[in-house]
């Protein structure tokens, strides 16, 4: 099939791999590079580093809108959109033959919105999946054409469960352009009344509240590592936690934020409900760290404060 792939992140690398071996595509649209980080170098997005090494063409427009021209001259047979970033407006929509399949990580019309993985994960969700859909006018509201399950296990952060999703919708994108061009698939409405969102992670909700409890804020520190990754304050300096462990118990009634114990991994620290062990931690201006070796060199001790 003649194919053009319209992406951003990483979530789509493995289907842009997939696509390439196996179909003609004609051009790879991204986001443009733009400034990140404290020094504001700009950053490549992942697909068209990975575009550039399968030497495929590479487009990055400010809009996509006004591309509908180029890519309607391009003829292609269908769009494929993973985790792209902008919004296609009707004109283009129109454009391929068989539509714009987009893979979106979730369940639909769970987690509807740009960060369906990190919120699976933030309300402690068992299992999730992958959908491919044909887009519409709407966020995430297109008719379904297949769906794949995916368990949630309890070591799974946002990184590693979005690597496994980004591997079953490859393999999903692959099936459902087989049976798109074959006449095989029928694409069903989504109910709406079983929609819920999963909007951009919002900053303030990066800080750890110890006044919430251990479980909740398990889940926040796995739904946001590896990145941007939760913080907290240790001495008046970030102190971003990537793992941690939820106890059900703590000692006695202190302050939520308050080093309780040390466990066999890292300290233990007080919440609004239970305690959490922190794992894995990265102090500001070093690397990333286990929670004993935080704990060593930066002697914690039982009743030290975290928090502010």
């Amino acid at each position: 099939m003649r194919l053009v792939f319209l992406g951003t992140g990483s979530l789509g690398l493995p289907t842009l791999r997939a696509l390439a071996h196996s179909h003609q595509i004609l051009a790879v649209f991204t986001q443009p590079d733009r400034p990140a980080g404290r020094g504001l170098k700009l950053k490549t997005p992942p697909v068209k580093i990975v575009a550039q090494e399968l030497k495929l063409p590479v487009h990055q427009p400010a809009k996509i809108q006004r591309e509908v021209e180029a890519i309607r001259a391009l003829s292609p047979d269908a769009l494929v959109i993973v985790a792209y970033g902008q919004i296609l407006s009707k004109e283009l929509l129109d454009v391929p033959r068989l539509g714009c399949v987009n893979l979106h990580a979730s369940l639909l019309p769970k987690y509807r919105g740009a960060a369906p993985i990190q919120w699976a994960l933030m309300e402690g969700e068992t299992k999730t999946g992958v959908t491919t859909l044909l887009l519409d006018e709407g966020l995430d509201t297109g008719p379904i054409l297949l769906q794949r399950e995916c368990p949630i296990s309890e070591e799974d952060t946002a990184g590693t469960l979005g690597e496994r999703l980004a591997q079953l919708g490859a393999d999903l994108v692959r099936e459902t352009l087989e049976g798109l061009e074959m006449g095989r698939l029928t694409p069903r409405p989504q109910d709406p009344s079983q929609a819920s969102y999963a909007p951009k992670i919002p900053k303030e909700l990066e800080r750890l509240n110890w006044t919430k409890g251990a479980r909740t804020l398990f889940n926040l520190i796995r739904a946001l590592s590896p990145a941007p990754g939760a913080y907290t304050l240790y001495q008046g300096r970030r102190l971003k936690i990537y793992r941690s462990r939820a106890l059900a118990s703590s000692i006695g009634e202190p302050e939520p934020g308050t080093v309780i114990d040390f466990g066999p991994q890292g300290p233990i620290v007080q919440t609004g409900q239970g305690a959490l062990e922190l794992l894995e931690v990265q102090p500001e201006g070093r690397r990333p760290m286990s929670g004993l070796d935080f704990a060593r060199g930066y002697r914690l001790k039982m009743g030290d404060a975290l928090g502010h």
